[in-house]
């Protein structure tokens, strides 16, 4: 495995050896085209160069050679003017000259285009040779990454040949096992086969046992059966699937009927978790009245209200061939609410499932019996409330009517009091008349028309003088 490291993202990951060589491969390939292009544009350009620098050093020296001879055409028509004999003869030697001269630079510019041509031939030799090492280069690493490749495809074929020789060989174990299950499962089909057949002899025998034991039973022994069977099979598993529970025969029939067993759960709390009315019933096969199991809803409906049960379940062998009943728990709430029929072999587990339904519950349970609670301490705070206001309304209406009986009596008092008070006003006013009367007698009113009286008032003045040496005249006391 190799580890390398994104460029963009800088973050690294993991490869395994194919794809690093896939990837490597890659790289290469682009990097040999890029150098090759880059190589073929570097040898254009300097075949190009080549090619334009002969050209150029050609026709510089041409125009040398052409100013060259000018020059010397110029000087050898000087001279003709001098000697046109001389100047023939130097004409046509220097126009020979100027030919050979000219032909020796059409050679020079024919070999340098012949150097150029070879130097470029030479160039494309150099790079095809270069070309050629790199390509072989590159087939050599291609054949040492096909190498490579070959050892990874053969260790990977031998990989994988180990592993589907251990697949194989699972494979083989597993069809051994799968043979021997096979065999297995013969054996113990045959074996049950064997036990079926013996088992159902056994239990074709029961069964005429039991047919031959409820010719001899009465009804009532019947249903006792059934009932004493559900009991055995509560009573075999009461201390460890239901430590809690109450489970006995319903003996109230103070409203007229009852039904054949109560159960009751309870969690520690005392919180009741469900409630359940039993009822057992059974017949003979040779009964000639055949009973069916709606006859004793209505009757187990009413007992489960009148027990305060939650549910009702009939334990019923009645309607043997009925497959809505046999089918296993029948359901029937449609006609009365939480009412179930069940065969005896599921007793157990519908104690187990109304129980376990219940215990879902018993939260919300516990919430409502908290709940009902409070409303029963409220309920009694408000009687005790309502109480303590009818003691207090009849103490305030006695006290009331005790204070406006006294109110009455102050009042008839005041009434008397006020009387006694007029006659007291009126004796005084009696007393004063009675006073102002008594100031008003004197002795000359008292004798007045009595002389004998007045005799005596007028011996008795003579005795007794005033203090004052007057003579009193009037009686004391009587002013």
């Amino acid at each position: 495995m190799h580890e390398l490291i994104c460029p963009h993202c800088d973050k690294a990951f993991t490869i395994d050896e194919a794809g690093y060589a896939d990837i490597v491969k890659q790289v290469r390939d682009r990097e040999f085209d890029t150098a090759l292009h880059e190589r073929l544009e570097i040898a254009a350009r300097e075949k190009s160069d080549a090619v334009a620098l002969a050209e150029t050093k050609a026709a510089s020296e041409l125009q040398q050679a052409e100013a060259a001879k000018n020059a010397e055409i110029q000087e050898l028509k000087a001279k003709l003017d001098a000697g046109r004999s001389e100047q023939e003869i130097a004409v046509t030697k220097a126009v020979s000259a100027a030919e050979r001269q000219r032909d020796a630079l059409e050679a020079a510019l024919a070999q340098a285009k012949q150097e150029s041509q070879t130097a470029l031939v030479l160039a494309e030799a150099k790079l095809r040779s270069e070309m050629q090492a790199t390509a072989s280069a590159k087939d050599s690493q291609i054949q040492e990454l096909k190498a490579r490749l070959d050892a990874g495809e053969t260790a990977k074929q031998l990989a994988v040949t180990q592993a589907v020789g251990t697949v194989e060989k699972e494979r083989d174990e597993l069809k051994t096992g799968l043979e021997l299950a096979r065999m297995e499962k013969q054996l113990s089909e045959q074996a049950l086969t064997e036990k079926f057949a013996l088992d159902r002899k056994d239990l074709e025998s029961e069964i005429e046992r039991l047919r031959d034991m409820k010719a001899r039973l009465s009804t009532k022994m019947v249903g006792e059966t059934l009932e004493q069977h559900c009991e055995t099979e509560f009573n075999r598993i009461r201390s460890t699937a239901f430590p809690t529970a109450y489970f006995e025969k319903d003996n109230d029939a103070s409203s007229g009927s009852k039904g054949d067993y109560v159960f009751r759960d309870s969690d520690p709390a005392g919180t009741e978790i469900v409630s359940i009315m039993f009822e057992m019933k059974n017949e003979n096969d040779t009964t000639a009245t055949k009973h069916k199991n709606e006859d004793f809803f209505k009757e187990l409906d009413k007992d489960r209200t009148e027990k305060g049960c939650e549910y009702a379940v009939l334990v019923s062998l009645l309607e043997p061939e009925n497959e809505f009943y046999n089918s296993g728990i029948a359901d029937v709430s449609y006609r009365y609410p939480k009412m179930y029929v069940i065969r005896p072999q599921f007793f157990i587990p519908m104690i187990s499932l109304l129980r376990n339904a219940a215990l879902s519950s018993l939260k919300y349970k516990q919430e409502l019996e908290s709940v009902k609670a409070q409303n029963v301490d409220i309920t009694n705070f408000e009687n005790e409330l309502d109480d303590f206001k009818a003691r207090f309304g009849k103490n305030y209406e006695l006290a009331s009517r005790r204070f406006h009986e006294a109110i009455d009596q102050i009042d008839k008092s005041i009434a008397q009091l006020q009387k006694v008070k007029e006659s007291l006003q009126g004796s005084e006013r009696n007393l004063r008349l009675a006073n102002d009367k008594a100031q008003d007698v004197t002795i000359k009113k008292l004798t007045r028309g009595n002389p004998t009286m007045a005799a005596k008032f007028a011996e008795l003045d003579r005795v007794l003088p005033s203090a004052d040496g007057e003579v009193q005249t009037e009686l004391p006391g009587l002013s």
